[in-house]
């Protein structure tokens, strides 16, 4: 019976998906388990939170929205002329924006970057930017929980050539968290926006190009960056739960997160 009802509490609180649950043995509770140690279990589950998403025009989003929203601030969306004015908005701790060496620096101003992003996305479903929301440890003062995203996103999203829209948000109610909003296109070494993916050529045994019955050469679609690809958000997952238990050890904090429970 105490097996069932911490099975159900881990169900419930934390989320977790328990189709792993068997090989997962450090969460895996025992006659021996002390009631300490289940509400640390469940303690440090909790604290784990980091949710991707995706801004898309498909679905009626905007990217300039997102920043203003996000932000706090005041921006024209030039694709549409709509002015989307959050200053208002309380709870915004900090913003700043990491760029990648080949960025314009005139993208470090958010209205500039989106609306370039919204310039370049032609179609009526493009994908416009990746949201990550992420749960910042409380056991950290703001300096250092800026500090912790600042490295984080510049190991795993600027290094690589994204653009980096963050966003800390604390309205003391126990719930500091961070939105970051990632462009989607790779740039050009020139500083200009460059292809999401590009055609390639299917070739045939001999070397030759596969010709279709209208006349047209067979292709396929390759994509120029890896950051769509199915194994990004359980890496960026793993990392963000490394970067924030090495600054919890660092402080001496003795909690930890998993980012193995959801």
């Amino acid at each position: 019976m105490q097996y069932c009802q911490l099975f159900l509490l881990y169900r419930f609180k934390t989320v977790i998906h328990f189709a792993d649950y068997p090989r997962r043995k450090h969460l895996r509770p025992t006659p021996k388990t002390t009631k300490e140690k289940r509400k640390e279990w469940i303690r440090v589950a909790e604290s784990f939170h980091f949710n991707i998403s995706i801004i898309s025009r498909g679905k009626g989003k905007s990217a300039v929205a997102a920043s203003a929203y996000r932000s706090g601030e005041k921006i024209k969306n030039e694709y549409d002329g709509i002015v989307h004015d959050f200053t208002r908005k309380g709870g915004i701790a900090h913003t700043e924006i990491l760029l990648p060496q080949n960025a314009p620096q005139e993208f470090s101003d958010r209205g500039t970057l989106w609306n370039s992003v919204e310039k370049i996305e032609k179609s009526k479903n493009s994908q416009l930017a990746r949201e990550i929301e992420i749960a910042l440890p409380q056991e950290l003062d703001r300096e250092k929980q800026i500090e912790l995203v600042r490295e984080y996103v510049k190991e795993n999203f600027v290094k690589v050539g994204m653009c980096a829209d963050i966003a800390l948000h604390d309205k003391n109610d126990g719930n500091p968290h961070a939105h970051i909003l990632l462009t989607m296109r790779p740039l050009n070494e020139d500083k200009t926006w460059g292809a999401k993916s590009k055609k390639e050529y299917i070739l045939d045994e001999n070397g030759e190009k596969v010709k279709l019955k209208n006349g047209n050469y067979k292709t396929r679609k390759i994509n120029t960056v890896d950051w769509n690809e199915q194994d990004k958000a359980e890496h960026w997952r793993k990392a963000w739960a490394d970067i924030t238990n090495k600054y919890l050890e660092e402080n001496n904090i003795q909690d930890k997160v998993d980012h193995r429970s959801y």
